[in-house]
């Protein structure tokens, strides 16, 4: 290619002779070298014609624009070099059999643009950037591989930065001792690409000490989808090229931030959702949960209607956290699970498998699967139906009466999984709530926020959650029938007969807390039965309670009306 960056015919003509006399073309524009070139052919031109045509522009300077084949350095893939004396191709596909994907379709995308991607051009033309500085002579186009010279060019980088190739002459630049002539030599102007910039910052962050960024190889490297093209590939080669080793030893690829209708973002289209705003609005721990809460897998999506339910995820985790602490504040002393209820165990048997598969989740880096059974067990199995079975023993029963200590405690083990669970995404509500809660909840301040070292106790229960739920599901439609019909207004109206072992096991306190009810007893009443039904073949009959309502706790367990039951008249004595 004999043209140069102006236009112009180089040096190049002279060294292959490409004209008899070069001395006329050298430095000619091209466009003006058309008439001599005519003229030069003489005889050998056979035909002659002007004919008009469109031809590109700049944009920008309205010029007309040549297309001309350039010199450009290369990465080559399918060479053979290092101690294996294995291609970059090779050793790139075996590092991608080598790693941990999140998700495992990354395997594939990686590995099969690095089985089909040509040479790597890491040249740009551009006057920004960082340059490939090397010296070229003038006559021969020779480029000088001269490792004293190299190491001169990246001393004077260290010492003044790479701005120092524009901003000094190449007798400033080249080596005092390298016998070459500044004259003869001139600057190389191409740039590095962008992407050999951005992968080598294996080395110049990990590597270099310069930085407390931890260990070589890098964990994890985390990005968008569109980076198997882009950073994740060109980290790997630059990093194999020189040391025959991966930069990473995951990789995890995150979708697009969309809005609710799965369309990108635009001024234009005003569907911008812009993250201070939505901090101004909701609070930053809004926008962490929904982080967190979305599939990251694929584009997430995020509008005003998605962080309101967000919003309301949070209320309800902030809500149940609150109930748990006041309810525990005047608790002493966690007592061991031996001493606890049936269902106490129950919860806590429910807390320790979903806890388990949030770990699970979690370190698979699926927050948003398991923030999705964290949210299902604190509406259904705590707040839904441990917390209300919990309130008569905790408004009512004596202080140091053991069902209403196991609960608290119960609870207060389920507080502080809770609280380490969800330190690393909610840490201000998190750090909050460790000022209020007591001392056996927040433990060592270092091991709070590891929710690994919080664990909850192995738990065994006879429990059946079949039955125990399965009850409660058809008590609770025919309480919602008889509320319905204006029978009752509460469930302590009634009482209820069973010959369900695993039921009355539970004893009447327990089993009357489960379904809220006055009484549970093996006794048929001769009373009108207002609703039956059967779990695995055993018999459940519905009654209006027969004793009298207790005016404390409203239970319908007193002799007398106005009367408290044997229960609250212990207590206050």
């Amino acid at each position: 290619m004999p043209v140069d960056a102006y236009g112009k015919y180089d040096e190049t003509i002279v060294r292959e002779k490409l004209f008899r006399d070069t001395d006329k073309y050298l430095g000619l524009n091209v466009f003006k070298a058309n008439a001599l070139i005519l003229e030069e052919l003489g005889d050998a031109l056979i035909k002659h014609v002007d004919i008009r045509h469109s031809y590109p522009h700049c944009w920008r300077t309205h010029t007309p624009i040549i297309f001309r084949a350039t010199k450009q350095w290369f990465i080559s893939i399918d060479d053979e070099y290092g101690e294996q004396n294995k291609t970059l191709r090779e050793n790139a596909l075996q590092v991608v059999e080598d790693l941990t994907f999140y998700p495992e379709w990354g395997r594939n995308r990686l590995r099969s643009m690095l089985d089909g991607r040509p040479d790597w051009c890491i040249s740009r033309q551009r006057d920004w950037g960082v340059p490939i500085a090397f010296f070229r002579n003038k006559k021969t186009d020779e480029i000088i591989f001269d490792e004293k010279v190299l190491n001169y060019t990246a001393m004077i980088f260290e010492q003044k930065g790479c701005d120092a190739w524009y901003d000094l002459e190449i007798s400033e630049l080249l080596y005092p001792g390298s016998g070459l002539n500044p004259e003869d030599l001139e600057k190389t102007v191409d740039i590095l690409d962008v992407w050999f910039d951005s992968g080598s910052t294996q080395n110049a962050v990990l590597r270099s000490r310069n930085y407390d960024a931890g260990t070589f190889p890098a964990d994890m490297y985390l990005e968008g989808s569109d980076q198997h093209r882009g950073w994740f590939q060109s980290s790997l080669l630059t990093t194999l090229a020189s040391s025959e080793i991966a930069p990473y030893k995951s990789i995890l690829t995150h979708g697009f931030t969309v809005d609710e209708k799965g369309e990108k973002m635009s001024k234009s289209k005003g569907n911008v959702v812009a993250p201070d705003k939505v901090m101004k609005q909701y609070g930053s721990e809004i926008l962490r949960l929904w982080v967190a809460m979305s599939d990251y897998q694929s584009d997430l999506k995020i509008s005003d209607n998605i962080l309101k339910q967000n919003a309301e995820l949070y209320r309800k985790i902030r809500n149940t956290s609150r109930f748990l602490l006041a309810n525990v504040s005047d608790l002493e002393e966690i007592v061991s699970v031996d001493k606890m209820g049936e269902v106490d165990k129950w919860i806590l048997s429910r807390a320790k498998s979903v806890f388990d598969e949030i770990e699970a989740a979690f370190n698979v880096y699926e927050f948003s699967k398991g923030l999705n059974k964290l949210n299902n067990f604190l509406v259904v199995d705590l707040s839904g139906i441990y917390l209300d079975v919990c309130k008569d023993r905790l408004y009512c029963d004596d202080k140091n009466d053991i069902h209403r200590l196991a609960s608290q405690s119960a609870m207060a083990l389920i507080a502080k999984k809770l609280i380490s669970t969800l330190a690393c995404i909610l840490t201000y509500t998190m750090d909050e709530l460790l000022e209020y809660a007591p001392a056996f909840i927040k433990g060592e301040a270092k091991d709070i926020y590891d929710y690994e070292k919080v664990v909850l106790p192995e738990v065994t229960t006879t429990l059946n959650d079949e039955v125990l739920l399965g009850a409660k599901e058809k008590f609770s439609e025919i309480k919602d029938a008889l509320s319905k019909e204006k029978v009752i207004k509460s469930t302590l109206e009634l009482d209820m007969y069973t010959n369900c072992e695993e039921i009355l096991a539970l004893g009447n306190t327990e089993a009357s807390d489960w379904f809220l009810v006055s009484s549970v007893t093996n006794t048929k009443q001769s009373s009108d039965i207002l609703g039956t039904f059967q779990i695995d073949g055993k018999d459940f009959e519905v009654y209006k309670a027969s004793a009298h309502k207790c005016p404390r706790c409203w239970k319908f367990t007193a002799t007398k009306e106005d009367t408290l039951c044997s229960r609250c008249d212990e207590v206050l004595n």
